[in-house]
């Protein structure tokens, strides 16, 4: 991975780290002619299908944030991406969301059935640890299974299964919040800790998390403005979609005007821990990019 260049605008490093992220995502996910072929085609086709690869830039620059060449952190760019991805699939299944459109193109059960999407979305989550265990090639061995931990429960029952668990169940004020850190937050918590864990800087791995709390809820909230508010063909999925299914969000549990009250404090928040790490401009900019698709 080549050294980016600080003169470079946000936009410009954005696209250089997706690129690369593509290529290492579509690496790692190769079609083969074999007889499970179609649940591979369906992986790829939700793994590379699009999406800001947020969580894997976070890794990445964490990384560099610690001290390492991001390139040493791309298995775990990688890995989290694939789980994502994973997530994004059930999410869109009937028993969830149901949700036939998903970055402007057809969910993957609708593609290509329920059953293969199930097991696409199995088959991304058993890969993103394969992946994540490729780190320790390059990286010493305990840091990646300090990784493998972070993972494991920012995807589990602890993090994003257990976030979906009360949003099936429907929230409230009170729970509104910790769903969020949950469903929303827990993929960017880990993708934070990760980037430091693997350039062996634990003593920054509590100021990372607190930023990554802020960033996932404002992150959230401004989904819900979104889908009141937004334009499908540049969100590429449906608006409106809370409002028909009669889910609560910030936006219905309060109001338009608090919720973005709300997403600008959370933004600061995540500002000032930002500025704790001493990180540069692009992670800075980048923040402030999420909480700008409101303009």
């Amino acid at each position: 991975m080549k050294q980016m260049k600080t003169e470079k605008t946000l936009q410009q490093m954005l696209s250089d780290y997706k690129n690369e992220v593509e290529s290492a995502l579509d690496r790692a996910v190769s079609l083969s002619d074999c007889r499970q072929k179609e649940v591979i085609e369906a992986m790829r086709y939700s793994l590379l299908g699009g999406g800001k690869r947020l969580r894997a830039v976070l890794v990445l620059e964490f990384a560099r944030l610690g001290g390492i060449d991001p390139v040493l952190a791309m298995p775990a760019a990688c890995a989290i991406e694939m789980i994502h991805a994973y997530s994004l699939i059930h999410d869109d299944l009937p028993c969830m969301d149901d949700d036939d459109m998903r970055r402007g193109k057809p969910s993957c059960h609708i593609r290509y059935g329920e059953a293969t999407a199930l097991l696409a979305g199995d088959g991304l989550l058993t890969a993103a640890f394969q992946t994540l265990a490729k780190a320790a090639q390059s990286l010493p061995a305990q840091r990646v299974l300090d990784c493998v931990s972070v993972l494991s429960e920012a995807a589990g029952y602890q993090g994003m299964i257990g976030g979906q668990v009360i949003d099936l169940a429907g929230i409230d004020k009170e729970s509104m919040e910790e769903m969020y850190r949950m469903k929303t937050g827990a993929l960017l918590r880990a993708s934070c800790v990760m980037g430091c864990l693997l350039a062996g800087r634990r003593d920054l791995v509590e100021t990372a998390e607190q930023y990554a709390e802020n960033l996932g809820l404002a992150f959230q909230i401004v989904d819900d403005i979104l889908d009141v508010t937004g334009d499908p063909a540049l969100l590429g999925k449906p608006v409106g979609s809370d409002a028909d299914n009669e889910k609560k969000t910030s936006v219905t549990l309060y109001s338009m005007e608090k919720a973005k009250e709300m997403a600008d404090r959370y933004t600061a928040e995540a500002r000032c821990r930002l500025e704790q790490l001493g990180a540069d401009g692009f992670l800075q900019e980048l923040t402030d990019s999420l909480l700008n698709r409101l303009q």
